[in-house]
């Protein structure tokens, strides 16, 4: 299919050429974009000049009824893939290893038909962070096995807390992003992190984070003064939002697929989606879809009006108020990303 992006030549020769990818245009074609469906919304990710669909594909499985590495489990992964595809989904986002192999399967003779990012270094650990040889070695052995030849996004997910890295740490990360982007290895570089004043400090000091993948759920709002979001107008960064569903606690059934208030969930899911799509700096947000209908659920969410009208208004104040209710133990966190 017809791609912005150069082919994988010109893109390797204008890499190791340049240091980046020179693209033709100011504002590119949605049209020319990975798996382009006119009913999907797409927008441009920061100075990457990517196009990618609004809501995109999370790489978590929680609550999926089947054993990784089942064949069933399998099918299902592909299953939602081609949906996700058929409906002009182009992104897919992967932060461990085996999310990585998973989905590299998945779309194994479809490659060219979606952006996938991705991170498998392992950077959480202090003992390889704390090696730029240990990251390259995580990242390549990866990138080998998945055989997909490159990533169109390299994300390096940090400690959730990112002033707990060294700063030696933070600079092997930032040394091992240019480095893949310079070899032809990665198209465009970011972080994910959770800690949002180093992230606005991050984009202004290192021009390798082009991308940002960072939370923003259904009751988000952007901080009237001192909101990371200032940042990123500024500096031209991609924002890629997780946990628009506060990690099923958005839900009546906790995220549980096909249960007794599927029908209400549905209706919640795309609440929430309208909402976080109403960010003028969120270019996609990325929940972890795991059957084929909470794909079309998705899509069907971008074709709806963004503005609720007053039922939906309570119904939206209602669902959020019962989020924050019933955060998981290990999802406490996401309070504190009520206002970003």
């Amino acid at each position: 299919m017809a791609d912005e992006a150069v082919t994988r030549r010109e893109f390797l020769a204008g890499v190791i050429g340049t240091g980046t990818v020179r693209l033709a245009g100011a504002a590119p074609d949605p049209g020319k974009t990975r798996s382009y469906n006119p009913d999907m919304e797409y927008r441009r990710l920061g100075r990457t000049n990517l196009m990618i669909s609004v809501v995109s594909l999370g790489g978590h499985w929680k609550r999926i009824p089947y054993k990784p590495g089942t064949e069933e489990f399998k099918k299902n992964r592909r299953d939602v893939v081609y949906a996700c595809l058929e409906h002009g989904i182009n992104y897919v986002d992967a932060c461990t290893r085996s999310e990585v192999l998973v989905y590299a399967e998945a779309i194994k003779g479809r490659r060219e038909e979606i952006y996938f990012g991705f991170d498998s270094t392992g950077a959480r650990d202090p003992k390889i962070a704390g090696s730029l040889e240990k990251l390259k070695e995580g990242f390549d052995e990866t990138l080998k096995a998945s055989g997909i030849g490159y990533v169109d996004i390299l994300r390096i997910t940090i400690r959730e807390h990112a002033t707990r890295n060294t700063p030696e740490e933070i600079e092997n990360v930032v040394a091992l992003l240019e480095w893949a982007k310079r070899t032809g290895r990665a198209r465009f570089t970011g972080i994910s992190a959770h800690h949002r004043p180093w992230i606005a400090e991050a984009v202004a000091k290192y021009p390798q984070l082009e991308v940002i993948l960072t939370p923003y759920a259904a009751g988000s709002k952007e901080k009237p003064v001192g909101s990371m979001f200032e940042a990123f107008r500024k500096y031209d960064v991609g924002f890629i939002g997780i946990k628009p569903f506060a990690s099923g606690a958005l839900f009546a059934s906790q995220g549980v697929p096909d249960s007794p208030t599927k029908h209400e969930d549905d209706e919640r899911a795309r609440l929430a989606l309208r909402y976080v799509l109403c960010c003028d700096v969120l270019a996609a947000t990325i929940p972890g879809l795991i059957t084929v209908d909470q794909v079309k659920n998705a899509a069907a969410a971008v074709r709806e009006r963004r503005q609720f009208d007053e039922v939906e208004s309570r119904r939206h104040r209602t669902a959020i108020e019962a989020m924050w209710q019933h955060l998981a133990p290990g999802y406490q966190w996401l309070r504190e990303w009520e206002w970003v």
